[in-house]
């Protein structure tokens, strides 16, 4: 059984606009994810772009960033997949809930 992230921001800042997006659920239904978050990234162009972290399952670490990217543009709409996607284990706090706080400071800190 695969589970979602608690308390997922569900806007993204992009082209001065604010799009709902919803990549975590979609990469959560992949037989190969345990568990997903999804965190705004700095982008450019578009302001923000959704950047996916995501743990593999025990036995399936041969899935790709291409793979995982492709089967939520199979399931969403083009804006709303992630650009990047980061394979790790997610911080969560003693509850439970993914730390995204860690997770954008880990895309600041990756990005410069």
């Amino acid at each position: 059984m695969t589970q979602s992230a608690p308390g997922l921001r569900r806007f993204v800042k992009s082209s001065r606009a604010s799009k709902a997006w919803r990549t975590a659920s979609s990469a959560l239904k992949h037989p190969a994810v345990l568990y997903a978050a999804v965190v705004a990234r700095p982008d450019e162009k578009w302001g923000e772009t959704p950047c996916a972290f995501v743990e593999r399952k025990s036995g399936r670490e041969d899935v790709s960033e291409g793979e995982l990217i492709s089967w939520c543009r199979d399931n969403l709409a083009h804006y709303k997949c992630p650009r990047h996607i980061v394979f790790s284990e997610l911080p969560k706090t003693s509850t439970g809930k993914v730390q995204k706080h860690i997770l954008r400071a880990d895309i600041k800190e990756k990005l410069g």
